[in-house]
């Protein structure tokens, strides 16, 4: 795939007066609206920038509107729809893509959504084809193995995708709801996730949370810089959640949540110890034991890099403990995840909505301080953190307002820093109470 330009985009008109901001190539796979996101926050500020927020505003919208004829559905991540109408043979597009994305659109819950679809039907056609076949059939190292890759990579795509599940309730339309509803427990372990445990932890508590003091993820406790710290926080949900978290529930007063939630955990791991045990230990060990390890440590980096930078004058305010990337591959092949702190605003917000509520809410983002960087992801910004790399990051800082615009890199760099200093234990309980008033 080549290099999109600002310059070059068909949809995107570019400034001469930008050039100088324009000193990180882009991403090759950055998707439209983040193109469009990105000319807007480095446009220079000028009379006539409201009108130009607008213009942005309107064709993100439009992309969004099944009754616009520029109305862009996302049937794959690798390619966007408007570029395959243009560039497949007409024959190809005529007789057997667009009939794919109508009979597609009929399934998903919005009309945009033809790649959950996609999705779902890649996963049972391979995924689950495969891990019957090494469990009961016949097992080989290489097809183990070779499994487990394509499983880990699969595994970001299927947890964005759950993310969008669990939230909202489901992704599939409504005479589709049983399917809906039962799929995850076929296809969770697989990708390495336990039954159910993603909707308690993320959706019922962490966004309770918040990331404050009271989130068993939170990152305040931690300097996000220290390599020590981060084992300490990834060791703490390896080894730990199983059986903080139904504690948390009972200490909040939920008590049925704390009986599910420990439940589903355990009843996860019972399964795989009797596979191991009583089919074949091999198979178990490339099906389910090694996506569970890897994702985990990979959720664990991932949260660690989304709430590394906390404002210690307003730690519970989502625009000051979360950031927001783009021009970055993952809000292709994560469902816009580097829109994390829209998200958090707004939990239950469609991913596709992200891009045009950060250009309605811009000013806010400016007022409150908050973080968007680009050309980078949650995992590298968790490397170059461990690495002490502020530099680095303050060049993939999008200043927003006049006070980061008045920032040179060094006292980018500086803030930055400031934002990844833990909270000491008076500081946290001092939240807690704030919190709880």
């Amino acid at each position: 795939m080549s290099s999109p330009s600002l310059s070059s985009h068909p949809f995107i008109p570019v400034d001469s007066g930008e050039s100088a901001s324009l000193d990180l190539p882009l991403d090759p796979y950055s998707t439209l609206p983040d193109l469009v996101v990105l000319q807007e926050l480095l446009q220079e500020k000028s009379s006539s920038s409201e009108k130009d927020d607008t213009t942005a505003i309107e064709k993100l919208q439009a992309l969004n509107d099944p009754t616009r004829p520029e109305f862009d559905p996302t049937a794959f991540q690798f390619w966007e729809t408007h570029h395959l109408r243009t560039t497949l043979p007409p024959w190809v597009w005529k007789s057997l893509l667009a009939p794919y994305i109508a009979w597609a659109q009929k399934i998903a819950r919005f009309p945009t959504d033809v790649v959950m679809v996609t999705h779902l039907l890649l996963y049972l056609t391979t995924s689950v084809p495969s891990a019957i076949w090494l469990q009961c059939y016949q097992f080989t190292w290489a097809h183990g193995l070779l499994h487990a890759i394509i499983q880990i990579w699969y595994a970001g795509g299927y947890t964005l995708m759950k993310h969008q599940h669990i939230h909202m309730n489901g992704i599939l339309a409504p005479q589709f709801r049983l399917f809906d509803q039962l799929f995850p427990y076929a296809l969770d372990p697989l990708c390495g996730h336990t039954w159910n445990s993603y909707f308690y932890h993320h959706v019922k508590h962490h966004h309770v949370e918040g990331n404050g003091p009271g989130d068993l993820s939170s990152t305040m406790a931690f300097d996000r810089d220290s390599i020590v710290d981060f084992a300490k926080y990834v060791g703490r949900f390896y080894f730990l959640v199983w059986l903080e978290l139904p504690l948390y529930f009972l200490r909040v007063g939920k008590r049925v949540f704390a009986m599910k939630v420990a439940a589903w955990e355990l009843g996860n791991y019972l399964a795989i110890v009797l596979l191991w045990k009583y089919n074949d230990a091999r198979a178990t060990f490339c099906v389910f034991v090694l996506p569970f390890l890897v994702l985990r440590l990979g959720l664990m980096a991932g949260n660690w890099g989304q709430h590394a930078f906390v404002d210690h004058d307003d730690p519970l305010s989502d625009f000051r403990s979360s950031i927001t990337l783009i021009d970055v591959a993952s809000n292709r092949f994560s469902f816009n995840d580097g829109y994390h702190t829209s998200h958090h605003l707004h939990p239950r917000r469609h991913w596709r909505g992200h891009p045009v509520a950060l250009l309605e809410d811009k000013k806010r983002y400016e007022n409150e301080d908050a973080l968007v960087f680009r050309n980078i992801d949650y995992i590298m910004i968790t490397v170059k953190l461990l690495q002490k790399d502020y530099t680095y990051l303050a060049h993939r800082m999008i200043p927003l307002g006049a006070d980061q615009a008045k920032l040179t890199v060094e006292e980018r760099a500086t803030m930055l820093r400031a934002r990844t200093r833990k909270f000491s234990k008076d500081q946290m309980e001092s939240l807690l109470r704030r919190r709880d008033r």
